[in-house]
């Protein structure tokens, strides 16, 4: 058998990565199910107590949050009708519904069975392209990097809801804020204005805690505290088994979906959610019902968004690019613990990939066990008042800004970014795509300059080279796409009216 396989499963099945699997998946539910709370933040706090940890037992437990937040989300949204996720909003239009008609622990039920079986398909095709992807990506020089960068950032379009213009100047602030330190190639101090502080730059987990925990807090807090309570009472949770006959074709399908949404950087599980909402739909022999509380409208979007988790894997194992928010911070995860996401890392510390593997197995698992035994237990989490959470947010932010490299400088980073964020919330700036720009920025920067050296200055070859051509080619298709599909849209309808 394989050596690596074998050191990948002794990581991944210690009691210590078990238990914090579990936690972390745990952690993950009750942050999802609340309102206004998210696994982004989640992770983004408890990525520096991962430092004292082996690098497998912190992405474990990391893992295990981002499975459980993106989960957690359908409690509130089937109980409540609030999701608690972005993805979880199509969950509602038939789970709250259900939960109406007196059966919430009947959705609760479908949408764990759904959301675990999705996962766990999701992950199988993640170890199936993941490690060919891997190897096809060794290939790649300076020049594919920088063109694979400017693809990645071209996504800067897809998360810019609302503006597009907003968008690129949240991406700008972020590609500023990397450049700021000394030079990566001739090592001269740049916007550094003779800090001693900033010439190793801007560390990368306090900008995180602050745009996405005290900028969050901040957020809540302008809000009024009002208290929700749930209204049903839970019943049975376990699917019955012609339920199970109901939804098992739409998981399938959903799930492949999900998944090749998830590996898309940028489009997410908000997107394969709608996406497989709209599929079960199309293809239901009842689509007039959907709305009304049918199994097949919780157990779809359910599937997609959860399958969406490994897809988001994809790029980030294979290429080191993220493929959501989650997945962006995930690369500091992995950063602390000197790993580098990317081709490299298959060659480098495969035992690490297949531990990963065996860790998203393992937390649908857990997600089915935690999902039928603690609904009570969540449905009261949801009602947990701001007052009480925000401060024990705050504090966490605090220490964990702190605790990644002891500087104080890294909490006035931090709340300084916390500040940050919560303006570009009010004002509808899109902190996505700053994000994109300061994980992306060092790479786009360096491949750039290393492609020009070997290149002596010939832009031309940047675009030539095999690799990097059919990228160029696959940017330009992806960008023009749109226009050519509105255009068409707009030509059929003049044709109609005309008629």
């Amino acid at each position: 058998m394989n050596p690596d396989l074998l050191a990948g499963f002794s990581l991944a099945f210690t009691p210590e990565a078990l238990l914090l699997a579990f936690l972390g998946m745990f952690f993950g539910i009750i942050v999802g199910a609340v309102p206004g709370l998210t696994a982004t933040m989640a992770i983004a706090i408890l990525t520096p107590f991962t430092f004292s940890l082996s690098p497998i037992n912190g992405l474990l437990m990391l893992v295990g949050i981002y499975i459980g937040g993106v989960y957690g989300g359908c409690m509130s949204a089937i109980l409540l009708n609030i999701p608690g996720t972005p993805s979880a909003l199509m969950t509602a239009l038939d789970g709250h519904p259900m939960a109406n008609n007196g059966q919430p622990g009947r959705a609760l039920g479908i949408a764990t069975i759904s959301s675990a079986l999705g996962g766990l398909i999701g992950t199988l095709i993640l170890l199936t392209i993941a490690p060919f992807l891997a190897r096809f990506a060794l290939k790649f020089g300076a020049a594919e990097y920088f063109a694979l960068c400017c693809f990645g950032l071209s996504v800067v379009a897809a998360l810019s809801q609302g503006s597009l213009i907003k968008g690129f100047i949240s991406a700008g602030i972020g590609l500023f804020i990397v450049s700021i330190g000394m030079d990566p190639i001739i090592g001269v101090p740049r916007f550094t204005y003779g800090s001693s502080q900033l010439l190793a730059g801007l560390s990368y987990i306090p900008i995180m805690i602050g745009l996405f925990g005290i900028a969050e807090v901040l957020t809540q807090l302008s809000k009024k505290d009002v208290q929700v309570k749930v209204k049903q009472k839970i019943g049975r949770v376990i699917p019955t088994l012609k339920d199970l006959k109901t939804i098992w074709k739409i998981i399938l399908r959903c799930a492949g979906i999900g998944t090749f949404i998830g590996a898309l950087p940028g489009a997410g599980g908000a997107i394969g959610a709608i996406l497989g909402y709209n599929e079960a739909k199309r293809t239901s022999k009842y689509p007039e019902k959907f709305g009304s509380g049918v199994p097949e409208g919780i157990a779809a979007p359910e599937a997609a968004n959860n399958s969406a988790v490994a897809g988001a894997f994809i790029p980030l194992l294979t290429l080191g690019i993220p493929g959501d928010a989650i997945t962006a911070i995930l690369i500091g995860a992995f950063m602390i613990h000197n790993l580098t996401p990317g081709p490299l890392l298959y060659k480098n510390n495969p035992e690490i990939i297949y531990a990963l593997y065996f860790g998203l197995l393992i937390a649908h698992v857990f997600l089915i066990v935690l999902g039928m035994t603690g609904a009570r237990l969540y449905a009261k989490a949801v009602t947990i008042r701001n007052s009480l959470l925000m401060p024990i947010i705050t504090l966490f932010c605090i220490v964990g800004s702190f605790a990644y490299a002891n500087r104080l400088f890294d909490v006035m980073v931090m709340l300084a970014f916390g500040i940050l964020g919560y303006f570009m919330r009010r004002n509808k700036f899109p902190i996505a795509p700053m994000i994109l720009g300061i994980v992306l920025g060092p790479i786009f920067e360096l491949n750039l300059r290393v492609a020009l050296q070997l290149a002596e200055g010939n832009v031309i070859e940047l675009f030539t080279r095999p690799i990097s051509a059919v990228l160029w080619i696959l940017l330009v298709i992806m960008l023009l796409l749109p226009k050519i599909r509105k255009k068409d849209f707009q030509v059929k309808n003049i044709s109609t009216s005309g008629q």
